[in-house]
């Protein structure tokens, strides 16, 4: 069994609850966090622990964390985004149900570093229940004196808010949560300035994952030296990936980052294998917006490596042969998975959440919907997969935020892969099986 950090205490009945949390250690490392430590001394730590955001960029968090402005007399704020709307991804909605206090002592040792006196969780408007249990459990933090003034008496004084969302993917992006949260449309600003120099309300703002966040208290534990020996190399830590798709065992699991792929899918510990014992055709690592990958390349690198659960690994070969760790959605298909339909499933769905500021977007995913759409009920030409290409390309880097990546990545990886597949929808509509599955998808 992988060493569990976040998920310890999984097995422990009420955990949810602060009584029960407290008596397995919750709020020990917070209160000697805040007894013993500066918040320059926790930013170090974390450092060196060599943390790396959870939600999909994988960027140092405690490097992000030392940018944040510090002018004197402005407030700083800390958002945990628990907008967690990545399609295959749902790891962040499970720690939130079943641990919410772990991301509440997360969240204060956190503010405590940056200098935070108000920290906000924005949450997805269709975790209303969810919402529900954390705010249930900041109610329990305030009457413990775990919120509010003067936190376990040493002197520290934080307000902690959750924020309910209104069900836009688009939030998931920092400074469009920022822009929601000061109660505007949540459309993504342009950068500079960054949030850690002009976030919200104007102020300087960190913006994390519920993953990362939760991740700062076992750190904090341990020590960032012995936090960063587990996992392999830059990919420091456990990891919890949301395995979905045609496995036999599919669930959120905590890794020791290292591990193989073929391990993941395979062992009896994780995923369990194919279901019914049929064959791996294709996997989306990371949640829907980073590149699909045959089964030959998620098993092995492009040099014939066995490709581990890490960020270095899964991106070796770029996207010529590799891939991203992305929020950690892993969604297995089997040989029977039309990678074309998937696809367009994934195309809808971006063209729906596209907000509409940048016109390469907007229209970019509107068009390739149609194309995927014509294409699946049996009227595409060989020329339309070409045109799918070049859509894509006239997307990908050239918008606001990284949606327009999202939406373009997906569809050039699956023409790079399987453009057989595309072809046979092409020349042949006639042994394609539920030929009618475009209309009635809108219908």
């Amino acid at each position: 069994m992988g060493k569990k950090l976040l998920l310890k205490n999984d097995h422990i009945p009420y955990i949810h609850k602060l009584s029960v949390y407290r008596e397995h250690g919750g709020y020990s490392v917070l209160e000697k966090t805040l007894k013993t430590m500066t918040p320059d001394a926790v930013v170090e730590e974390v450092k060196k622990s060599g943390l790396r955001g959870r939600g999909g960029a994988g960027f140092p968090t405690g490097l992000k964390w030392s940018f944040l402005a510090k002018p004197e007399g402005v407030a700083r704020y800390l958002v945990c985004n628990a907008d967690e709307s990545e399609p295959g991804t749902f790891k962040d909605r499970y720690l939130m149900e079943r641990h919410p206090h772990l991301l509440i002592e997360g969240m204060i040792a956190a503010s405590f570093a940056l200098g935070a006196n108000t920290s906000y969780i924005y949450i997805r408007g269709e975790y209303f229940y969810v919402a529900r249990i954390l705010e249930q459990a900041v109610a329990e933090a305030y009457e413990a004196g775990i919120l509010g003034q003067n936190i376990l008496g040493t002197g520290y004084n934080l307000d902690l808010h959750v924020q309910i969302g209104a069900g836009a993917y688009i939030c998931g992006e920092e400074t469009a949560l920022l822009e929601s949260l000061e109660g505007k449309r949540g459309n993504p600003r342009i950068k500079p300035p960054f949030p850690a120099i002009e976030g919200l309300y104007g102020c300087p703002t960190v913006v994390n994952n519920v993953e990362t966040i939760m991740a700062v208290v076992p750190i904090l534990e341990l020590s960032g030296d012995e936090y960063a020996k587990i996992g392999l190399g830059k990919s420091a830590g456990t990891k919890l990936i949301s395995a979905s798709g045609h496995i036999n065992n599919p669930g959120v699991y905590e890794i020791e980052m290292g591990i193989t792929v073929e391990d993941f899918i395979y062992s009896q510990e994780y995923c369990g294998g194919i279901k019914g014992g049929r064959k791996l055709k294709a996997v989306v690592a990371g949640g829907s917006s980073v590149p699909i990958l045959p089964a030959d390349l998620i098993l092995k690198t492009a040099n014939g490596e066995p490709r581990l659960m890490t960020y270095e690994s899964l991106g070796e070969g770029g996207f010529i042969s590799g891939t991203m760790m992305g929020s950690g959605g892993f969604i297995v298909m089997d040989e029977d998975t039309s990678i074309v339909k998937n696809l367009y499933t994934f195309a809808r769905f971006y063209h729906h959440e596209s907000c509409g500021q940048c016109s390469p977007c907007r229209e970019g995913t509107g068009w390739m919907e149609k194309i995927i759409g014509k294409i699946l009920d049996g009227h595409g030409t060989l020329q339309d997969i070409d045109l799918l290409w070049d859509i894509q390309s006239k997307i990908e880097g050239k918008t606001i935020c990284p949606l327009g990546e999202a939406a373009a990545w997906p569809v050039a990886a699956a023409i790079r892969h399987f453009r057989s597949e595309f072809e046979e929808y092409v020349t042949k509509p006639d042994s394609i099986k539920d030929i009618k599955h475009y209309y009635r998808l809108q219908n």
